[in-house]
């Protein structure tokens, strides 16, 4: 197991409350800090991001992050270093915005899908649904955000209610909305067809149609874990 797959399970466990066993040197200088992956470990430790909750021998404790407030910084750079590597990755980005516009459900799914094994992943269990659907929102936003040309607006009021996400692709003519169900069940089908349901029900697409947007697309996504479902409803 790489370096990097193994950092981002530490992460993932971290972030679910989750205890990591590392070797701590508290002599470190400062040029030293930076230069391997283990001694961050020692950086965050001794910065106070990381807590100890007992000890196995004289350097390997048991490390947690301390409190809630310091697991949103964590989670809010793992976003932040999701967006770069999305953008640095702009073959794959151009690949997923074009499936997106061209109605590709299959594949907008499996690019999805390959950019949630990618990233960090919630498996905390006491985390309610709704914000396990902001969490997955993030992630597309994250992506979305990077492509140039293109508005991308999150939570629009729209019709009866709020969209997940609303996108102007630059062409006036059209648009496209996307509702975002945490599938707790592990029913990705079924979420997805919830999803796209409350886009009916509530009208989301009614004022672009009333603005002049003849064609819009509308996407349900379902996600479970590094998982997703997604469907384009019918024109």
């Amino acid at each position: 197991m790489s370096d990097n797959i193994t950092t981002r399970r530490e992460l993932e466990n971290l972030l679910a409350g989750e205890e990591i066993i590392k070797e701590i040197h508290q002599e470190l200088v400062y040029p030293e800090m930076y230069q391997s992956l283990e001694n961050m470990w020692s950086l965050l430790f001794m910065t106070g991001y990381l807590t100890q909750r007992g000890r196995l021998d004289a350097k390997r404790y048991k490390l947690a992050i301390p409190n809630l407030e310091i697991r949103d910084i964590f989670k809010t750079q793992i976003m932040e270093y999701f967006k770069e590597s999305v953008k640095k990755d702009g073959d794959t980005l151009s690949r997923f915005c074009d499936a997106l516009k061209n109605g590709e459900e299959k594949k907008v799914e499996d690019i999805f899908e390959s950019y949630l094994k990618k990233t960090i992943g919630i498996r905390d269990t006491f985390v309610r649904k709704a914000k396990k659907e902001n969490f997955y929102h993030g992630i597309l936003l994250g992506i979305l955000g990077v492509k140039e040309g293109w508005g991308v607006f999150s939570n629009q009021e729209a019709g009866e209610g709020y969209s997940d996400i609303l996108i102007e692709t630059g062409n006036s003519e059209m648009a496209i909305l996307i509702e975002v169900k945490y599938a707790n069940d592990k029913k990705l089908d079924q979420a997805c067809d919830m999803a796209l349901k409350q886009v009916e029900e509530r009208k989301y697409d009614e004022e672009l149609r009333e603005n002049g947007v003849d064609k819009i697309l509308k996407y349900g996504i379902a996600c479970y874990m590094k998982s997703c479902k997604v469907k384009l409803a019918d024109s």
